[in-house]
């Protein structure tokens, strides 16, 4: 027989995600650290050095990920601890669809259309 999914499976689920989040992001992070210390990172004299031109973020960050650079493994584990509350909210609304609990439906979209506006807007700043 088929068990229903409750609000207790999905506040269990829910938390588990956050966890697994907030654990993914400190352990890859922490890794970032040890191989930027093995690389033997200095911090810079001169920050101006550090700028990205805006239109090659994505692509430094890629590019530094893909040859296993310890600032990029940081920047990682950051932009997975930013996510996590995203997806939290994916999920969420995934379950509260499977509970066909449209009013908890609606507050989601709304909660997730502000943070995907935000999070767009932060790329114009």
């Amino acid at each position: 027989m088929k068990r229903h999914f409750t609000d207790f499976d999905l506040n269990r689920s829910v938390g588990n995600l956050l966890r697994i989040g907030v654990i993914l992001s400190v352990i890859t992070s922490f890794i970032g650290f040890i191989k930027l210390s093995l690389e033997g990172f200095e911090m810079p004299k001169d920050y101006a050095l550090l700028e990205i031109a805006e239109d090659t973020i994505w692509q430094s960050f890629w590019s530094s990920l893909m040859k296993l650079e310890g600032m990029a493994i940081i920047q990682l584990g950051i932009l997975l601890l930013i996510l996590t509350p995203l997806v939290r909210i994916i999920f969420a609304l995934i379950g509260y669809l499977k509970e066909k609990d449209y009013t908890y439906v609606f507050i989601s979209l709304i909660v997730l259309g502000i943070m995907v506006i935000s999070f767009l807007m932060g790329f114009t700043h």
